[in-house]
């Protein structure tokens, strides 16, 4: 089945945003599990923004609060970088370069502009090691397939 042109741009966003998220979130909970977190914990982390401490009570429905938003987060990021790629097509003919550094950015945007507006209950700091890390998962698992994604929507516009 030919899927519509008019419908490529969404499922660019849709694809490339639901396989960031989903690799963001299998990485944070495996690095949560290395510190005796288990998987709910991570989840509940992520809501945390929403309901602050009490986030961690909250059990399935805190954890599945936290599941819609960072999807939700990272399907907004997609769209923002598929409006972006339509005015800089360089955002679609070098994803990989492209992608990685807007990885960085959201991972910037994240932790600098959104988690201190949010109820986040911790305070965090960000020694270098741990700012590489956060830049370097962002780019791979997050920027990359979004770009990837993207690119491949609008080349498979053209065809």
């Amino acid at each position: 089945m030919q899927v519509g042109t008019r419908c490529r741009p969404l499922i660019g966003v849709l694809l490339g945003g639901g396989i960031a998220a989903t690799l963001d979130l299998a990485y944070a909970v495996l690095r949560n599990a290395g510190g005796g977190r288990p998987a709910l914990w991570t989840l509940q982390l992520v809501a945390s923004g929403w309901l602050g401490p009490d986030s961690f009570d909250s059990g399935w429905s805190g954890g599945s609060l936290g599941v819609v938003s960072h999807y939700g987060i990272l399907f907004v990021a997609a769209a923002l970088y598929y409006a972006a790629s339509r005015r800089a097509p360089m955002l679609r003919s070098q994803p990989w370069l492209c992608g990685a550094l807007f990885g960085v950015t959201v991972y910037l945007f994240m932790n600098f502009v959104l988690l201190p507006l949010s109820a986040f209950p911790y305070q965090l700091t960000y020694p270098p090691l741990r700012l590489l890390e956060g830049f370097a998962s962002h780019a791979v698992l997050v920027g990359i397939p979004i770009a990837l994604a993207i690119r491949w929507s609008a080349t498979s516009q053209t065809r």
